[in-house]
């Protein structure tokens, strides 16, 4: 007999495809107040369980006794609590590497629409105000020759860096656990604490991981540390900031600007002075939402969970 899954998450008819060969599966396109009841039930005898953002903890392993494995596809996982799964023998994926570039094309995105005020400038043009003339009011800054700190150069970090180094001739600083002397080699990459980052880059982007070290990383003091004249970029996860720190650094001119590509809550509250303010480009979660790079994510998630529900070693397992 085949083992049931459960799919949570819409994907390509291929990925699905590729599960079927073994498993059965039961597919939900997305969970919601309505539909959550019936996951629920069939959760009580499924194998596998793929998808992403859905919080995987004791309350919901309760549900789930002959859970053996949850395949994320993501290359995040604080939605897992990893200590749960591992007390229950369940083993647990990721997708990492297949969304780096993606993803490093979006935070680049994310500094050239910010320094150069597209979003603001697109919607100028298209209401009429060209004819008033371009002032320097409208004016943004260089990015070409500036100096780019990048906090975390993991995977995703070192793409950013060979884009600003190759592409831009910037000056790359990065704080990380250790060294990487990759980037260092290849970009020219300098290491250097997380204060001296912040006082010199023109650019601070955060690329960290959320974990209980990294909640709130970037606060009130850090962004005291920064230039008048920096822009911050977060595209690591929301509450890797102090949220409230950045909207009065916005405010009071501390920093000159900011691009975000995740926020503290999600999707985002309407009433969130964020939304508001001219010089914050405000993205909706999407650094690796380009079709090839899902779908490559989901063919992964299903190698994974595929294997391990084979009995072998699934390539991407958390440890």
């Amino acid at each position: 007999m085949k083992p049931k899954i459960i799919v949570y998450k819409k994907v390509d008819k291929k990925v699905l495809e590729l599960i079927e060969d073994t498993c059965k599966v039961v597919y939900f396109e997305k969970l919601d107040s309505q539909n959550f009841p019936v996951f629920l039930e069939e959760l009580k005898d499924a194998e596998g369980l793929i998808g992403s953002g859905l919080k995987v903890d004791h309350e919901l392993l309760d549900q789930a006794p002959q859970l053996k494995i949850v395949c994320n596809i993501s290359v995040g996982y604080d939605n897992l609590d990893l200590t749960a799964l591992a007390e229950r023998r369940i083993m647990a994926t990721n997708t990492p590497d297949v969304l780096n570039d993606t993803v490093a094309d979006t935070i680049m995105g994310l500094i050239l629409s910010t320094a150069r005020r597209i979003p603001e400038l697109d919607q100028w043009v298209k209401t009429g105000q060209w004819e008033s003339g371009l002032g320097e009011k409208w004016f943004g800054v260089d990015v070409h020759h500036k100096v780019l700190g990048i906090i975390g150069m993991g995977g995703i970090g070192s793409d950013v860096a060979k884009r600003a180094h190759y592409g831009f001739d910037m000056e790359i600083l990065y704080h990380n656990r250790s060294r990487n002397e990759a980037a260092e080699q290849k970009y020219g990459a300098t290491y250097c604490s997380l204060e001296e980052l912040l006082k010199k880059s023109d650019f601070v982007c955060l690329m960290t991981p959320l974990t209980p070290q990294t909640v709130n990383l970037i606060g009130k003091r850090e962004f005291e540390l920064m230039k008048e004249s920096a822009i911050f970029i977060n595209a690591s996860r929301g509450k890797t900031v102090d949220e409230e720190a950045l909207i009065h650094a916005l405010k009071t001119g501390q920093i000159y600007g900011a691009g975000l590509d995740v926020f503290v809550q999600e999707p985002v509250n309407m009433d969130n002075p964020l939304l508001s303010m001219n010089n914050v480009v405000t993205l909706p979660h999407i650094g690796s939402a380009t079709y090839e790079t899902r779908f490559k994510m989901a063919m992964i998630a299903a190698t994974n969970l595929v294997t391990g529900l084979k009995g072998d070693v699934p390539p991407n397992l958390l440890k």
